[in-house]
């Protein structure tokens, strides 16, 4: 199999299939009111979602990770968490200080 024939496949069967239900999403969600009460509901679910996701990486680590200390993983979500608020509420500043966070951890104090 050929590398054109191997992303034409990935196209196809991991990428096509998840897009058609984000696309059809965001056309049944086009007029729907931002407060209201299903908008509400769903951004809560989908965050506490993201939050047990989170949790589950950090105190229950796989791979790699888990040679990286509980509090090194910790502190890089806290500090991370801090840089979302300070830098201006901007969720890829908390993420890009918290990944350095758990990088320069993980070598100071990884196994």
């Amino acid at each position: 199999m050929t590398e054109v024939q191997s992303l034409i496949i990935l196209i196809l069967v991991g990428f096509l299939p998840s897009e058609v239900w984000r696309w059809f999403g965001l056309a049944l969600g086009r007029g729907l009111d931002e407060e209201s009460e299903i908008i509400q509901w769903v951004r809560g679910v989908a965050t506490a979602l993201i939050a047990a996701v989170v949790a589950r990486i950090i105190f229950i680590p796989p791979g790699t990770l888990a040679g990286v200390p509980l509090s090194v993983r910790v502190a890089a979500l806290a500090i991370g968490f801090l840089a979302f608020l300070f830098i201006r509420r901007s969720a890829f500043a908390g993420v890009v200080v918290g990944e350095a966070v758990l990088i320069g951890g993980a070598i100071a104090f990884g196994s």
